[in-house]
């Protein structure tokens, strides 16, 4: 879910600003992947202050190795909790004073007039600093002491906001930061970094911009030097109105500051107001509450006051909004409401209008099963006529030709007097011969217009119980009789005349066969007329 927030701040983001460089949507991206991996930035800080206290609880009695702890812990904490740098602080401060050496105790109150100075304690920091004795100070301790003097005087100007009193203090702060310019060597990244805020200070934005330029580019710095330096000309070019990099910049520093888990920091506020004089007031919004939270994380006093005159502003803009989208919101859900009701209407309209035509459709459907039925029983019933129809022709014309000849057989064996032979002629199997030739013509013609009978026939048959034909049979007498069904002549009368039995006979044939079926008697019918014709 957090995920998808995140994503979801970023497409807006990238959205409402006004066509963001490539370059700018890459820093957006990586910003937010930060603000994503946030807390694994912090875990491996605690990791690494974990680590050194027990390192701590393992040099119990060697005072010089436990300062030097006490030192490093300080170094993790001074711009991360400020509770547990101040307390850090205090101890490195007590060791200083046990040892009497004036390098070690001077160093230590310059730490603890740092950390005071970053909770906002500006007084108490001054205090510290102002009692530092200086003579005979080495150049390291004299370019420490005149950079924090510089910044405790400088955030006290922006701090107070006062055109009189921040005036005497930006002034007070320039001059430490021209001694410690005097004692930095020109060829280190503290030098550049001391000549960009003194001309940043003096309003010499040109000159402060390449002095921060310089810096970035020519030292590999850490990522917390990096933040300081890239959220200083992130605050340059707003002055000089570039706007567009300033944003870059201060990216570049948000990102720096959460990857050193620097929680005392300015960065997020200051792009939080660009984005909100943008009209990103969500995504500025999101950025002023995480730029707040770090300075109640820290305990940094100015910060939560600076961060918390300008949370209520953007806060109070991102309630108009939600509270102008409320209203849209509104007007949109009554629209729908509307809309949906009238859609419920004219659905259900449609859906009675659908339903008439499925009736329809389901009648038209009926009926073009049926004319299609009746067309392919109408398109059989042709077939069949057309090949008996000649058939019959044929069988017919064949048994005139031999009426005929029988006649004058008979006639000559009267004339002759051959009454014996007359005898024997009309005795003989010749009729009994001829029904059978007609047999033969018939299965021969059938078999023709539905050659698959006899396999379909047995279909409905046990394996057992199929009818097997003799080798020189067409059809046998049970096959016969539903033939003749399949034909259309469903008369056992008719029936029995063609196949020279009683009616029943056909009658028993036909009981006999259906009791054998495999499927409902009910059934056998239908399934006879359902054989196809070729």
């Amino acid at each position: 879910m957090k995920r998808f927030v995140l994503f979801s701040s970023f497409i807006l983001l990238i959205t409402v600003t006004a066509r963001p460089s490539s370059e700018t949507e890459k820093l957006y991206k990586e910003l937010e992947q930060c603000i994503l991996n946030k807390e694994f930035y912090q875990i491996k800080k605690q990791q690494r202050i974990h680590a050194l206290v027990d390192k701590l609880q393992a040099s119990a009695g060697n005072k010089d190795l436990t300062l030097e702890i006490y030192e490093q812990l300080f170094n993790e904490y001074k711009s991360f909790i400020y509770d547990s740098a101040f307390k850090y602080v205090t101890k490195i401060n007590e060791l200083a004073d046990e040892s009497g050496d004036r390098s070690r105790i001077n160093k230590a109150r310059i730490n603890m007039g740092f950390t005071l100075l970053s909770s906002g304690l500006f007084k108490e920091s001054l205090d510290i600093l102002n009692s530092i004795k200086l003579n005979h100070a080495d150049t390291i301790i004299l370019q420490e002491y005149y950079l924090v003097v510089a910044r405790t005087y400088h955030d006290l100007a922006d701090y107070d906001n006062d055109d009189y009193f921040a005036r005497s203090y930006r002034k007070t702060g320039n001059l430490y930061l021209d001694s410690a310019i005097y004692l930095l060597d020109d060829k280190t990244p503290e030098y550049w970094s001391a000549i960009g805020l003194r001309k940043m200070k003096s309003d010499d934005l040109k000159g402060s911009s390449d002095a921060f330029n310089y810096l970035i580019s020519k030292y590999d710095l850490p990522d917390h030097e990096l933040a300081i330096a890239t959220s200083s000309l992130g605050y340059v070019y707003s002055q000089l109105g570039r706007v567009n990099e300033a944003i870059d910049m201060l990216i570049k520093a948000a990102i720096a500051d959460i990857k050193s888990s620097t929680r005392e920091t300015v960065a997020l506020r200051n792009l939080a107001v660009h984005l909100y004089n943008k009209g990103n007031i969500d995504i500025a919004y999101r950025y002023i509450k995480i730029a707040f939270d770090d300075a109640t994380f820290y305990n940094a006093r100015h910060r939560k006051i600076e961060t918390g005159a300008v949370l209520p502003i953007i806060e109070g803009e991102r309630l108009s909004t939600i509270e102008k989208q409320k209203k849209q919101l509104l007007l949109y859900s009554v629209l729908i409401t509307v809309l949906s009701f009238l859609l419920i209407i004219f659905a259900l309209i449609i859906y009675k209008q659908l339903k008439e035509l499925k009736k329809v459709k389901l009648q038209l459907q009926n009926i073009n099963y049926d004319l299609h039925k009746m067309n392919d029983s109408l398109l059989e019933a042709n077939k069949i006529k057309e090949k008996y129809i000649g058939y019959f022709f044929k069988v017919n014309s064949i048994y005139i030709e031999k009426i005929e000849e029988f006649q004058k057989l008979v006639h000559r064996k009267i004339v002759s007097r051959q009454f014996d032979d007359l005898d024997d002629i009309i005795k003989n199997s010749y009729f009994k011969k001829e029904r059978e030739n007609l047999y033969i013509s018939f299965d021969k013609i059938f078999l023709k217009i539905f050659p698959h009978f006899v396999d379909e026939f047995n279909t409905m048959f046990r394996a057992e119980d199929r009818i097997v034909l003799q080798e020189d049979e067409l059809l046998n007498t049970d096959l016969r009789i539903f033939a003749l069904m399949r034909l259309g002549i469903s008369d056992n009368e008719q029936i029995a005349k063609f196949l020279d039995y009683s009616v029943n006979t056909i009658y028993t044939y036909k009981t006999k066969i259906k009791n054998k079926a495999i499927i409902p008697r009910n059934e056998f019918d239908d399934r006879i007329m359902a054989i196809k014709a070729l």
